[in-house]
């Protein structure tokens, strides 16, 4: 157990050093205020404020813990041994910067309350991200810093309890679009057949006919080669389902017809089931509700994990909603179109809410990739990006998790990287 002294327990203090020491590390960590209690423990102790006390273990605080809302300020980033680093301290301090005040600035997407640029689908991007600007996105830094500074604690404390982690697995698969042709209804199907036409498309008409007829496997179902994949792994997976209306009028499904639920309740027999909530439903709470219903009444199971359509995260609104709705695991958490970690952060952690200052049970699941992030790359880029990323993981025990497409696992020339990172190294 690690004993840490600070002057005043903020509710701040005790979130970021949790998720370093507990989640990340696996250390078991107390607080006290107390310096008679602090200056008899005999075991691992550190203390974090302005000023050490005397010779103990420090670590200097920048202040952004002790304080309360959120303001704008200038952040300078530096180099520091192989990664960056941002609220440099004195040299006091066993580190030279406050690692507790920049990983909170990460974890609880500080920078996304404060004014920023959205882009057209009111998202906030990676352009207008500290990490994407200071060039250290595609690192989880915060882990790196944690692994440097368990190193510090052994040294001074080699008896120190530390439980060891392995690297985690979790693929996501979103199923925005089950089928290419199949279950669209007469209209949808009418203007895709008018729209091949147009295009003089007559491959995909002839494609069409024959899944609509029945004489050929719709191209986007996808889903029993999926499992039986997932058969010899011990990676998690987890496949999430649009309930609502898609963005495109192409893209919707009427999913109250009896084959779409079949699908759905097959496909939970085998994998994890979660919910992408709709655009329209991200912006009223009593569509949240419903879609979240249907799904629970498919399953027969409550709804644990669920994803926003387009990756849109708009903060602290759509979160606290999804407190308010009892969702456990949020995996949303990504840039749709850049590779990186988006929170700095490659392990599971719990939303704080800046707003109310409070820590919420939603666990949120950061993701390193999305496939569309890199769909228009040589099948040579995309394989060096996988495996810097994943062995950037793996180098810190953490959690490793890319979004696929259940149409990314098409049969075609284009989908064969796909295919291969799935079964080969997911």
């Amino acid at each position: 157990m690690l004993l840490i002294h600070t002057q005043k327990l903020t509710p701040r203090i005790s979130y970021v050093f949790k998720h370093i020491c507990t989640r990340i590390l696996g250390i078991e960590i107390m607080f006290t205020s107390a310096i008679e209690e602090f200056i008899v423990h005999s075991g691992p102790k550190l203390s974090y404020g302005k000023q050490p006390m005397g010779n103990e273990l420090f670590v200097q605080s920048e202040g952004l813990l002790t304080q309360q809302g959120f303001e704008a300020f200038d952040i300078s980033v530096k180099e520091w041994e192989e990664t960056k680093c941002f609220f440099s301290v004195s040299s006091k301090s066993v580190l030279p910067f406050d690692i507790f005040s920049a990983s909170f600035y990460l974890l609880t997407r500080y920078e996304e309350y404060l004014p920023h640029v959205k882009d057209a689908m009111g998202r906030f991007p990676a352009l207008e991200s500290l990490a994407f600007k200071e060039n250290f996105l595609r690192e989880p830094v915060i882990d790196i810093w944690a692994h440097k500074f368990k190193r510090i604690l052994l040294t001074s404390f080699p008896d120190l309890l530390i439980v060891k982690k392995k690297m985690t697995v979790h693929t996501l698969i979103e199923a925005r679009q089950p089928y290419a042709y199949k279950q669209h209804g007469f209209l949808r199907s009418l203007m895709g057949y008018v729209l091949d036409l147009w295009r003089f498309k007559f491959r995909r008409i002839s494609q069409r006919t024959k899944v609509i007829l029945g004489f050929r496997k719709d191209p986007f179902n996808t889903f029993n080669w999926i499992i039986n994949s997932s058969r010899s792994t011990s990676s998690h997976l987890s496949i999430f389902f649009l309930l609502g209306d898609g963005l495109e009028f192409m893209e919707s499904l009427n999913t109250q017809r009896s084959k779409f639920k079949m699908l759905v309740k097959y496909v939970s027999d085998y994998l994890e089931i979660g919910l992408i909530f709709s655009f329209a439903a991200l912006k009223d709470y009593e569509l949240l509700k419903l879609e979240k219903k249907r799904i629970e009444e498919i399953t027969n199971r409550t709804l644990l994990s669920s994803m926003n359509a387009q990756m849109l995260v708009s903060l602290p609104d759509i979160y606290r909603n999804l407190v308010e709705l009892e969702v456990e695991k949020d995996f949303t958490m990504v840039y749709e179109d850049e590779v990186g970690f988006r929170a700095g952060t490659c392990t599971p952690f719990l939303f704080y809410d800046l707003d109310s200052e409070i820590k919420t049970p939603l666990i949120v699941f950061p993701l390193s990739m999305t496939t569309k992030a890199l769909e228009n790359k040589y099948d040579s880029e995309i394989n060096k990006t996988f495996n810097t990323i994943f062995n950037s993981v793996r180098s810190v025990n953490g959690t490793f998790s890319m979004l696929f497409s259940n149409t990314n696992f098409a049969a075609s020339e284009k989908n064969k990287i796909w295919r291969t990172i799935f079964l080969e190294k997911l």
